[in-house]
């Protein structure tokens, strides 16, 4: 994607939001199957959008907080495919969340407990600022630009300091301008 043009393009959001959450789910699914199914008879939709079972007072309690918050981490890996800046993570990070509590409130009521809105931001904080972090080692990476020009920083030195490319680029300059550029090239590099 080219970063220099901003283009409001909704529908790019949409699916990014969309797939986003889908991703979400779904690895949310996978770790409360590894954790919570073991654990249960009978696994539902109760322990992805129920508040009650986010509770610390049981040990299936602890291992559906663990599975939100490993999904949490999951997220910030797909922010960092689907949204690839890092000033937009916080956005889709709290766009999730906040699609996440409309759903819990539709499935069973307001969350009135206080352990649901901790987990909860916290993994609405861990997913924006891992997801940061990664965006934003991606986007600082060099960016190379061609072949010769890696082979020549890894020239041998010799024995005055500059690369072998850089007689050879002063040898070729000689040739086609003439020795005012030998000259230059020698101040310039």
């Amino acid at each position: 994607m080219f970063y220099g043009a901003v283009v409001w393009d909704p529908w790019l959001i949409v699916a990014q939001i969309v797939c986003l959450q889908c991703l979400y789910y779904l690895t949310l699914g996978v770790f409360l199957a590894i954790l919570v199914g073991t654990r249960v008879s009978r696994m539902g939709l109760v322990y992805f959008f129920d508040y009650s079972t986010l509770t610390g007072a049981t040990i299936t309690g602890w291992c559906v907080i663990t599975a939100f918050g490993l999904s949490a981490l999951a997220g910030a890996v797909f922010l960092l495919y689907l949204v690839e800046r890092a000033k937009k993570c916080l956005d889709f990070s709290a766009t999730l969340y906040a699609i996440h509590l409309f759903i819990c409130i539709i499935y069973g009521g307001w969350p009135s407990s206080i352990t649901w809105w901790v987990v909860n931001g916290t993994c609405v904080a861990m997913m924006a600022l891992l997801g940061e972090y990664l965006c934003i080692r991606r986007e600082l990476r060099e960016i190379p630009i061609t072949r010769f020009r890696s082979r020549c920083l890894t020239d041998q030195r010799n024995s005055t300091g500059k690369s072998k490319s850089y007689w050879e680029h002063t040898m070729l300059a000689s040739l086609l301008w003439g020795s005012s550029w030998t000259k230059l090239m020698r101040y310039q590099i």
